[in-house]
């Protein structure tokens, strides 16, 4: 990494004077170098995209690293130059606002934010609800327990990014551990299990990588490998965030792709091509922790508790992030009432904003179980799916404001990517690359394999047709940019005296 200067204007002169209604005198610095690693690992290692990955056998661990490679490191060389020059609360918010003004800015964090409360209501405490009941206490699939165990997953997230940042930030650290602890069993468990019983038996010649391979791993892949960013939602409560933040996104990606691959590699080795569409982290382990004998049961059940908390912290961490972006876009006039951009005066953080997420996310928790049989289930794994891949599409205008800040905006830059201002250009040409292919296998699947003459059944991967899936597609997206435009015209009944407003 080279550095550049850090003389000339401080922190608060190298970003947009946006969002001045945000109460900067409740923003307490809290995270240091570690809490940003620690954040990083916490909201972007997810353990459903582990799974998703490894039922691509071989070749999707061929795809994954080479992704790994050419996607994930420029992403997060050009968001550590990013991040430590723009260190705004707010972040991405504050980069498209500084590039093309408040409306690009409040779709784009729009887009970026809803894909969280979704997935969390909608993905995440399923798959933590599975999990519980089946190593730790069961509960009947649908039934009081089952209900009661996911609205209290979703609120205790919730309530995680609500409490101040100095006492959640010990918890979302504690998670990334607990995550870092599973994803280490499997690996170490499943060499055990290969030196005592030979891989399930594979066949090396499927690890030769395909185009239609390619395309078919390209959205889930680069959905696992974004969000290095995140932590710069709360920059104004970093230390010293120029210099920490390039630091702890070099360090983050370097955990990210050991801790994808291996646990990945772990999964295929020891997994029956036959089960691999079907088989999860847990399940694997369950599988591995054959080596340890009697003590098996209880290691499993200590397992899966950590397994749920990292689980838990990951939605917290990702609240905690995409609420601070969408309540400075509030305070700024852009998203309805500027009262969801208040910090609270005792805590530090948006209540009213993370209050939002959890109504939403508790929306989708319950539609999610009771939108689960037939045509409609089909519709709504449809909806969810594009909803939660949002964040993807995001980028397609916070890349590109990046780029067009490279090119205009002279400021100090005080880390500085490989080959300055060329080198960024050419970074992001190639992550914008990536996230396009990415944008067109989630939104438009199959539009590629067809053009390349490959077959691709929508209904055997869908469950609906075509037509119905743009149209609920197209529709989705639609939905979710008119309510950001929505949100930036009633933003401006209260845009003016934010503008005019300092510290409250």
């Amino acid at each position: 990494m080279t550095h550049g200067t850090t003389d000339g204007p401080s922190t608060t002169d190298a970003v947009h004077p946006a969002a001045a209604g945000i109460q900067r005198n409740r923003l307490v610095k809290t995270l240091r170098r570690g809490d940003i690693v620690l954040f990083i690992v916490a909201a972007v290692i997810s353990a459903d995209s582990i799974a998703v990955l490894a039922s691509g056998g071989l070749e999707g661990m061929v795809w994954s690293a080479f992704i790994g490679v050419a996607f994930l490191i420029p992403y997060a060389l050009v968001f550590a130059e990013a991040s430590a020059t723009y260190p705004a609360e707010g972040g991405p918010y504050q980069w498209v606002r500084r590039a093309y003004g408040r409306t690009a800015a409040a779709v784009a964090v729009m887009l970026y934010w809803i894909t969280n409360p979704i997935w969390l209501g909608g993905s995440l405490a399923f798959i933590a609800g599975a999990v519980w009941s089946e190593y730790v206490v069961h509960t009947s699939d649908g039934g009081l327990g089952d209900t009661f165990f996911k609205l209290a997953f979703v609120w205790a997230a919730i309530a995680l990014a609500i409490v101040s940042l100095r006492r959640g930030k010990v918890l979302i650290n504690i998670g990334a551990l607990a995550k870092l602890f599973v994803l280490l069993s499997l690996t170490l468990t499943a060499a055990l299990h290969v030196a005592r019983e030979g891989t399930a038996g594979l066949d090396w010649s499927t690890a030769a990588p395909t185009t239609a391979g390619f395309l078919a791993i390209v959205p889930v892949a680069l959905f696992a490998y974004v969000g290095f960013e995140a932590p710069s939602a709360a920059s104004e409560e970093m230390h010293d965030a120029q210099k920490d933040t390039p630091v702890a996104i070099a360090r983050g990606a370097a955990i990210t792709l050991v801790a994808y691959l291996l646990p990945v590699l772990a999964i295929v080795l020891v997994t029956p091509a036959d089960r691999m569409a079907d088989v999860g982290v847990m399940q694997a382990i369950a599988q591995t922790y054959s080596v340890f004998g009697p003590a098996a049961g209880p290691l499993l059940t200590l397992t899966a508790v950590a397994f749920v908390y990292g689980l838990l912290t990951q939605g917290s961490a990702w609240m905690m992030a995409t609420d601070r972006m969408q309540a400075v876009a509030a305070a700024d006039g852009a998203f309805y009432d500027t009262r969801l951009g208040e910090f609270s005066a005792r805590l530090g953080t948006p209540v009213r904003m993370n209050i939002v997420s959890g109504i939403v996310s508790t929306i989708f928790l319950i539609a999610a179980s009771t939108l689960v049989d037939g045509t409609v289930g089909a519709v709504f794994v449809v909806v969810l799916t594009v909803a939660v891949s949002t964040l993807l599409i995001s980028y397609l205008l916070i890349v590109p404001a990046l780029v067009r800040l490279r090119r205009v905006d002279d400021v100090p830059r005080p880390y500085v990517v490989p080959g300055g201002r060329t080198g960024f250009l050419v970074l992001s040409a190639i992550v914008l690359v990536f996230i396009v292919l990415g944008t067109i296998g989630a939104v438009v699947p199959g539009l590629l394999e067809g053009l390349l003459g490959y077959e691709y059944s929508f209904v055997d991967e869908w469950g609906v047709s075509r037509g119905n899936f743009q149209l609920f597609t197209v529709g989705t997206l639609v939905i979710v940019v008119v309510a950001a435009l929505v949100g930036v015209a009633a933003g401006g009944r209260g845009r003016q005296s934010t503008e005019v407003t300092t510290d409250s």
